[in-house]
Parts: structure tokens; sequence; C-alpha cells
């Protein structure tokens, strides 16, 4: 199993370590993959994170999830990223997963993917998701999609990933030896 997940300048560091953290512990193999040209990103809180490749070195025929960590303006950055926007976009249509957190949601919305899909987001970006229905869950499936409501969920969202990818026993283990309840 393979998960990329993408970091721009702004990006919420604990959503998008916490969701990588998890997803490795898991056994699945997670890329972090960088949109900004560099493989140092600077998260919205001015934390240095070292990606493991650039977006243009990468061919993401094998991913069976695409992750956006949310974070502003991160979000806005990811949704400016062309061939990020077309990659998710395929990917789609692929029928593979997407999942996204916090503000990031408004990447697939504004897509146009989450007509008719449960979604939730940060509070005040619902707008920004046109036609999905949106719920105040902090973690929300359904379909192709996983979202989450913001930073305090993002383990949660995590646990998700690896139940949809593993199973919930596998999901289940890492929680309790992350003393998770």
């Amino acid at each position: 199993m393979k998960i990329y997940q993408f970091l721009a300048t702004g990006f919420e560091e604990c959503e998008a370590l916490a969701t990588i953290d998890i997803c490795r512990r898991a056994g699945i193999d997670t890329v972090i993959v960088s949109v900004t040209g560099d493989t140092i990103v600077t998260s919205a809180h001015d934390v240095r994170i070292a990606a493991d490749c650039l977006f243009e070195d990468c061919d993401f025929t094998d991913a069976d999830m695409l992750m956006l960590p949310g974070g502003m303006p991160g979000a806005t950055n990811l949704l400016a990223h062309k061939g990020l926007c077309e990659t998710i976009v395929s990917h789609y249509h692929a029928g593979r997963m997407l999942a996204a957190i916090c503000a990031a949601p408004l990447v697939f919305g504004q897509l146009g993917l989450l007509d008719g899909i449960r979604a939730t987001c940060y509070p005040g970006f619902e707008d920004q998701l046109p036609g999905a229905i949106v719920t105040e869950a902090l973690v929300e499936k359904d379909g192709q999609f996983i979202t989450a409501k913001g930073p305090g969920p993002a383990y949660s969202l995590g646990f998700a990933i690896v139940e949809h990818l593993c199973g919930k026993a596998v999901a289940g283990a890492i929680k309790e030896g992350m003393l998770c309840s």
C-alpha cells in the first residue's frame, strides 16, 4: 500500500506529521511530497520539514491514497498547484481514495468532486465544499473520501486511514500501542 501526502508552504504540521506517523507505524509506504519546488517545506508555524521528494519527480500511478494536510495558506497553496489538481482528479476518476483534513477538503470541493458526499472541514470553510453534505463529525468517510475537521482529530484521521487500508485490527493495535483511547 502506498500513500502520497502533499506539503505546500503553510501546511499544518500536526495534521501532516500525525497522519504520516500513524500510517508508517501500520507499514503503509507513506511518501511526503513537496509541491514547492524545494524538498524543505515551511509549515504554518515556521517549522521546516524535509519532504521525501518533489512533485515533479514522482509518478503517482501506484498510489492507493492521496492525502492533503490543512493549514493556511497551505490548503490554498495546494489548490493553486495545477499538477496536483490534475493528479487528484485523475486519481478520483480511477476510483482511488482521497483524504484531507482541516481546510484542505476545499481542494476537493473546488475541483467539484464532493457532490453528494458527506464531508467535514475546519469551521468557516463549509462554503468551499460545493455540493457536499457537510457534517460536524470529527472524521467523515464516504465513498472515496476521508475528511477530518482540524488539528485535534489528526490522530483520528490517521487511524481511519489505517483502518480503511489495513483493517480494524491493525488500526486498533496501533491505537493501543500509542496509548490512544
